[in-house]
């Protein structure tokens, strides 16, 4: 139960390495950071606070308020703003309660607004073996008037900056996602999102920010757990400080809160490590790996057939497939889209989820059988929320995508959406798959979702609607009733590629389809950023034949293979074509993988360098550090004779013990050596790659 507090109490949050301290002012009007960073510091001055004038502002549009409606913050940003029914705004809150566990883990702190009525409950969760703060808010309306929420952000981080601001985001588009980008923010404001209804391909919600002065020390970073629209800004003022406001963004309007009704708004995570973005990285994949829980276990190597048959599937060339990838080693066989009736191509089939009695004559239960007869496990992909003009379901049910009335509606990739916020729409949707796995032996789903939404509305509906929030709270809720259900179903969480990837879709998710580019190269930019904000086993890779639609300079297949084992490898070409070296050589790659595999999952990632540098690899330190696994890739040209260097890369190694001796073959090191002088590779034009497993001695 809360329990008053007194004007100026402090309270500190501790994660393993770190914590977070805040206070109520006295004047009680609302929270403030007092520090956030390494253990001890919140002891003597804070960090964050500003004593000096505010000439011509409010003392709120300084302070380091952690929540801040429009009254505390006029000028310079608000995280929350409501107004009454006559337009009125100004939410002015007073601090009523506080809980605090004795662990110093979580913590809520209350507040009340007298003229309205509306409560706030500001939360904090730090996990327990991580280093980063969970935050929401939830907002109750106690008034006897309705209310309208018309800015819904989360939470507000106030990290210093007394050099300037040197944000790191990642931006991209279809087939170039996670691409890392820095922006260096002397004054004013940054801002990324989305209004697509999806995190989307164009930003991640996710930034990092550092002091221009260390780019390679203390670092922040937020991330949000919302799978809908969202908005992430920072703003720099001439104090020094920096804030990020972090929250959904109200693409349907404001939202609407009765008397008695509450609402709670999506989770953002902070993170802080004291070793740059490389260290923050490792924060991120600590606190990924805990939202996984008992699902943490090593990916098994897939083949899907995507990028062999397309459209064209049916059961002969699909068990052709199986059986060559059962052969090399695959360990799940995953049929791609095309299996159902009436998808020949994209135009049609869509919403109409039985499988096609013409492309799977002996039945489809009997070609199930078939694969797993190979001993594979099988797998099958879906895109649930998406429907085709042409299709049975669309015939039936016009009304259940989102329209607007006397609107037309505007096809993207020749499909429209399910308004999954209606009940019918999420019986329908969470039925079909949940019958799909009932009825056919299924172990790996893939959940596609091809488009955004455009027409923001319901047919005959009453408006507003919170049409975003709906369709991600009954997404949300279908992905857990599966993985309750169906406990032994991975799910792979694909939009168009990476358009569906933040914090609330790895809890729920096992797996994410980064990106539909599979060329190697294009690929390689695509999970350096993706690494960056995601634990790997998290990264879906496939080694496929594309050439890469942006950078197509040719890589051998050890190139390729070693740059999907900084994930969960897969298997996307069409290895019919593969001569009998190139199986031997795939095989042999499988095997390896299995072998380190353990590692990746669970290990500790070290990104060394970049993919635009000489030096690009990811290194991985085993829990109980007696083995060290780096994956390395030559970036540069390879189509010429004499255009590689002959001179070894040196990569130096990081988090090895400066005392201990490391083995690789008939080769030695100290850690300090692989520290400081580094660990040689050796480029050739046949050789753009390398996998080296290090033993601790």
């Amino acid at each position: 139960m809360s329990a008053p507090t007194t004007a100026g109490q402090r309270w500190t949050l501790r994660g393993t390495h770190t914590e977070y301290t805040v206070t109520v002012p006295a004047h009680g009007r609302w929270l403030e950071l007092v520090a956030w960073g390494p253990h001890g510091v919140s002891d003597g001055p804070s960090p964050v606070a500003y004593d000096g004038p505010v000439p011509f502002l409010t003392t709120g549009d300084a302070a380091p308020i952690e929540y801040a409606t429009d009254a505390d913050r006029p000028f310079t940003g608000a995280d929350l703003v409501v107004e009454t029914p006559a337009g009125q705004r100004r939410v002015g809150f007073g601090h009523t309660d506080v809980l605090a566990d004795a662990d110093q883990r979580e913590l809520a702190v209350g507040f009340a607004d007298p003229v309205t009525g509306l409560r706030a409950t500001v939360h904090y969760r730090v996990p327990v073996g991580t280093d980063v703060v969970q935050r929401w808010v939830e907002l109750t309306n106690a008034g006897t008037g309705p209310l309208r929420v018309v800015r819904a952000g989360s939470a507000g981080f106030c990290v210093p900056t007394p050099h300037g601001a040197l944000l790191s985001h990642q931006w991209g588009q279809w087939a170039q996602e996670f691409q890392l980008s820095h922006v260096e923010l002397g004054h004013g404001t940054f801002s990324i999102g989305s209004t697509q209804g999806v995190p989307g391909h164009l930003h991640v919600p996710w930034l990092a920010v550092r002091d221009t002065a260390e780019p390679a020390g203390p670092t922040w970073g937020v991330a949000l757990a919302w799978t809908g629209s969202w908005e992430i800004s920072a703003e720099r003022d001439t104090g020094g400080l920096t804030r990020l406001r972090v929250g959904r963004q109200l693409v349907d309007g404001p939202l609407e809160l009765a008397p008695g009704d509450r609402l709670t708004l999506p989770v953002v995570t902070g993170a802080y490590s004291p070793d740059g973005l490389d260290g923050l990285a490792r924060v991120w994949h600590t606190h990924q790996r805990l939202l996984a829980g008992t699902r943490l276990t090593p990916r098994p190597v897939l083949y899907n057939s995507w990028e062999a048959t397309y459209f064209a599937v049916e059961a002969e060339s699909q068990l052709a497939l199986a059986k060559i990838a059962a052969d090399l080693g695959v360990e799940t066989f995953v049929v791609d889209d095309g299996w159902f009736v009436g998808r020949g191509d994209d135009t049609a089939g869509l919403g109409d989820w039985t499988p096609d009695p013409a492309k799977f004559p002996a039945g489809f239960d009997a070609f199930i059988a078939e694969v797993r007869g190979l001993g594979l496990n099988f797998g099958l992909w879906v895109e649930p929320e998406c429907v085709n003009p042409r299709s049975r379901l669309y015939a039936e049910h016009p009304d259940w995508v989102y329209a607007v009335d006397g609107r037309p509606l505007t096809p993207v990739r020749n499909q429209y959406l399910l308004d999954l916020g209606r009940p019918e729409v999420a019986d329908f949707v969470h039925s079909t798959v949940d019958g799909l796995l009932r009825r056919y032996d299924i172990d790996y789903l893939k959940w596609d979702f091809n488009r955004p939404r455009t027409e923001p509305g319901r047919p005959g509906g009453v408006a507003p609607l919170d049409l975003d929030g709906a369709h991600v709270a009954n997404l949300h809720r279908i992905y857990e009733r599966l993985r309750r259900d169906h406990p032994g179903v991975l799910i792979e969480a694909c939009a168009g590629g990476g358009a569906r990837t933040d914090l609330a879709m790895a809890a729920r998710a096992d797996v994410f389809w980064p990106s539909d580019n599979t060329g190697p190269l294009d690929r390689l930019a695509i999970q350096h950023g993706f690494l960056h904000a995601n634990a790997p086993h998290l990264l879906s890779s496939w080694v496929t034949d594309a050439p890469g639609l942006f950078d197509q300079r040719p890589r051998t297949l050890a190139f390729r293979f070693v740059l999907a084992m900084a994930g969960v490898l897969g298997i996307g070409a069409d290895i019919r074509a593969w001569t009998p070296a190139q199986r031997s050589e795939a095989a042999g790659w499988i095997a390896r993988y299995k072998e380190i595999r353990d590692v990746v999952t669970h290990g500790e990632a070290y990104l060394i360098g970049g993919p635009d540098q000489a030096r690009c690899a990811v290194q991985y330190v085993a829990p109980d550090e007696r083995r060290v696994v780096v994956l390395a890739w030559h970036t540069g040209r390879l189509d010429g004779a004499g255009s590689l260097p002959a001179r070894p890369v040196r990569l130096p190694l990081r988090g090895l013990d400066p005392a201990a001796r490391y083995r690789h073959g008939d080769q030695h090191y100290s850690g300090s050596h692989l520290s400081a002088v580094g660990l040689p590779v050796q480029w050739s034009p046949t050789h753009d790659a390398d996998l080296i497993v290090l033993h601790r001695d």
